[in-house]
């Protein structure tokens, strides 16, 4: 849940180089070698309209030798120049490690990761970060811990702009909505992005027609960028 404005993630992210990748990685993975890189398993849901458990195979498969298996979070905010290469992939890496992770349980948490980490072209250009305010119980579970009102303060003090999770309507989500990004009920979120023109003149929040297109970032930028 964002805990920002667009203007002011927009605005906080202008001094920052375009082709920056905000994505966490590691080399190192630990228990994941054994637990996801060896195994193969296999989604049936992908070729189906209903949800199913996975099929495991009972052989497993060595570890790569062509490139290096990275880690970290499943949230990033990637490039436009680093996201096409993604899909059209001109040396062939992005299509040659979808296939490798297709049998990869939680691939989310390892395939920019790896792809990033063995581009020459784009190696350097990560910010080791998923810009996310997440707490854990102690020991940690599956999951992280679903965040409250009690919580607020420390999601500010971070000066993170997103934060995750969160239980449906729960009473800090209208908090954040009404301190933090000044939207209201049925209505966008305040910005110089949002046009108060048109049937949905009524969605932006106290903005002024005249000042469209125009940015007008808040704390949340100042706090982005301490």
């Amino acid at each position: 849940y964002p805990l920002v404005t667009q203007d002011d993630l927009i605005d906080a992210f202008s001094t920052l180089p375009r082709n920056l990748n905000f994505i966490q990685h590691s080399g190192r993975l630990g228990w994941k070698l054994n637990k996801r890189a060896r195994p193969i398993m296999i989604d049936p849901a992908l070729h189906s309209l209903n949800k199913s458990e996975i099929w495991w195979v009972m052989k497993q498969r060595s570890l790569p030798t062509a490139f290096k298996l990275y880690t970290g979070s499943a949230w990033t905010i990637l490039s436009r120049s680093f996201a096409e290469y993604s899909v059209v992939g001109w040396d062939n890496l992005p299509r040659t490690l979808l296939l490798y992770y297709t049998n990869f349980v939680s691939s989310p948490e390892g395939y920019f990761q790896t792809v990033i980490c063995n581009s020459e072209d784009y190696k350097n250009t990560t910010a080791n970060h998923d810009l996310h305010y997440i707490t854990w119980d102690t020991p940690p579970k599956q999951h992280p811990r679903s965040l409250g009102v009690k919580d607020y303060r420390r999601m500010i003090l971070s000066s993170r702009p997103f934060a995750r999770k969160f239980k449906k309507n729960d009473p800090v989500l209208d908090k954040i909505d009404r301190e933090l990004l000044r939207r209201y009920k049925g209505q966008f979120a305040y910005g110089g992005w949002c046009a108060r023109s048109g049937k949905r003149h009524g969605t932006c929040s106290g903005l002024r027609s005249e000042n469209y297109g125009v940015l007008r970032p808040g704390p949340g930028s100042r706090r982005l960028q301490n």
